[in-house]
């Protein structure tokens, strides 16, 4: 079954979220995909369910319209994400290396607010390569030949549903179950303060075509393993408070990781357990790498903008969830993030 995108359209919206100029960032959008040909496309490192969906989905387009294309991302997709159509066609960056880098012409970065953000990947594309950026991140620069950002709405999947509209590009199962996924996980479920009229409104068209939204809110949201509930219950014997409780952070160590055989896909949703104990407005999750390097992410109830300490570290994101990889011994880091935190309480 295949739905017009027009049934929900980008120009109906009488809730100010668009800005007079995003129609015409999509047309060009459209247009860098039509003018081009033998794509990379490429989402953030660690991806998550809007930087895969919307990865599938423009691999979607792309063979719709008879381009050719390599799909790649630093890592590994999530198992949990597996479900979705074609996921097993993105090669990860070591696939691309000994393939010798498969010929490519333009560039499609996506859901990815900072250009350093792809990873080594990088290192293949020159700065002649054209490239057009998609993204909904606030601290998004703007990178590329051609940029379509919307830094208000929920997910990168949001902007392509309107991309695809403005194109009169007709939606079938697949790439519809992309679409909600990435909706379905950037607002926790609909939950958070970004699920808008219009984002409800993409839902609504998207399980009239057919998508199991049960099935996938199952899967993403309900469903643990073992190894995740086992590496809870380590962070959370760590839960600390600041003096006042409006600050509350965890952490994770390689140690954890391999004692309860966790992957990086199991640290979903941890930071949230500090944010949402009743009074805290920022939660964090510091996770140590093997390398020394530590993640931290960001959650806020908001109150604070996190995507502002993020970038005080060379990190970014939105208002309410951001962050930032640091490599200062791990008390000093909590040490400082607390501090730049506080400032903004």
């Amino acid at each position: 079954m295949g739905i017009t995108t027009s049934a929900v359209s980008i120009s109906s919206s009488a809730d100010g979220l668009f800005h007079p100029t995003y129609a015409h960032d999509l047309d060009r959008a459209l247009r860098f995909i039509q003018e081009h040909d033998q794509f990379l496309v490429v989402a953030h490192v660690n991806p998550d369910g809007d930087a895969i969906s919307s990865t599938l989905a423009i691999g979607w387009l792309l063979t719709l319209w008879g381009k050719s294309f390599t799909m790649v991302n630093e890592n590994q997709i999530p198992g949990r994400l597996q479900f979705m159509a074609n996921t097993d066609n993105v090669i990860i960056h070591e696939a691309l290396e000994q393939a010798n880098a498969p010929a490519f012409k333009a560039v499609i970065c996506v859901d990815c607010a900072d250009y350093d953000r792809i990873g080594s990947i990088k290192e293949w594309i020159t700065s002649d390569v054209p490239l057009l950026n998609i993204d909904h991140h606030p601290t998004n620069n703007r990178y590329g030949s051609v940029a379509c950002i919307r830094d208000n709405a929920a997910a990168t999947a949001e902007i392509l549903f309107d991309m695809f509209a403005q194109g009169k590009v007709n939606l079938d199962l697949d790439v519809s179950t992309m679409l909600y996924t990435g909706l379905l996980t950037d607002t926790g479920g609909f939950r958070y303060s970004n699920t808008t009229p219009h984002v409800m409104a993409i839902a609504s068209a998207l399980l009239a075509i057919g998508v199991d939204g049960n099935d996938i809110a199952d899967r993403l949201l309900e469903k643990m393993s073992f190894a995740q509930m086992s590496l809870i219950q380590k962070g959370l014997a760590r839960l600390a408070f600041s003096d006042d409780h409006r600050i509350a952070w965890l952490y994770i160590t390689p140690e954890d990781m391999v004692e309860t055989g966790a992957l990086n896909e199991d640290l979903e949703g941890l930071v949230n357990y500090p944010r949402n104990v009743e009074g805290v407005e920022v939660g964090l999750l510091f996770k140590v790498n093997t390398n020394g390097r530590i993640k931290v992410s960001m959650r806020s109830a908001g109150k604070v903008n996190v995507a502002e300490v993020a970038q005080t570290f060379g990190g970014g994101g939105h208002v309410r969830a951001a962050g930032c990889t640091l490599t200062d011994p791990l008390d000093d880091t909590i040490k400082a993030v607390l501090e730049q935190v506080k400032q903004r309480l």
